[in-house]
């Protein structure tokens, strides 16, 4: 009994134990390529989207509430986030199989890729929480057309990220 109780606590120390590759990065420095791939298995690279403005939104786990509700708020608002020249991808640890149903489900409009090992979501600061074992965390890179972070939205309001993306914009053109 008392070896199990020890291994529990083991255990428990070690999930407290921060996640390394966890610094956010910081506006101004170049955004780290990646290839991921899609919920239709095609692979994407961050350097693909040169010369685009991208949304790189990390969000802990496909069907939960706010991440429903966060990648329904792009999607309604995708028309307009395209105007602005905007690429929107989306980035959870969860496999192709579950954001192929996720995106089906809730017509998703944007590439949903699969970071099941992790090591983008650690390049980028996602990965930095207790939860960063089991979920990445909520975080959004806004990067510009020659792949330098221009903003970072820590503090996501999953009801309203688009509006959060393009008032962003709006103050950063004056």
């Amino acid at each position: 009994m008392r070896s199990f109780l020890h291994l529990g606590l083991l255990a428990i120390l070690l999930l407290l134990q921060p996640v390394k590759g966890g610094n956010v990065l910081k506006p101004g420095t170049k955004a780290p390529d990646f290839a991921l791939k899609d919920e239709q298995g095609k692979t994407h690279r961050l350097s693909d989207y040169r010369g685009k403005m991208v949304v790189l939104y990390f969000y802990p786990k496909d069907f939960t509430p706010g991440c429903t509700a966060e990648a329904c708020n792009l999607r309604d608002n995708f028309d307009a986030l395209q105007k602005k020249g905007i690429v929107i991808l989306g980035v959870s640890y969860d496999s192709q199989q579950k954001h192929k149903e996720f995106k089906e489900k809730y017509q998703l409009p944007f590439p949903l890729l699969s970071d099941t090992a992790k090591t983008v979501a650690a390049k980028y600061g996602a990965k930095s929480t207790l939860t960063g074992f089991l979920f990445a965390k909520r975080i959004t890179y806004l990067i510009d057309e020659k792949g330098f972070v221009l903003h970072v939205f820590d503090k996501v309001k999953t009801k309203s990220h688009a509006q959060q993306i393009l008032d962003f914009l709006k103050a950063h053109k004056k």
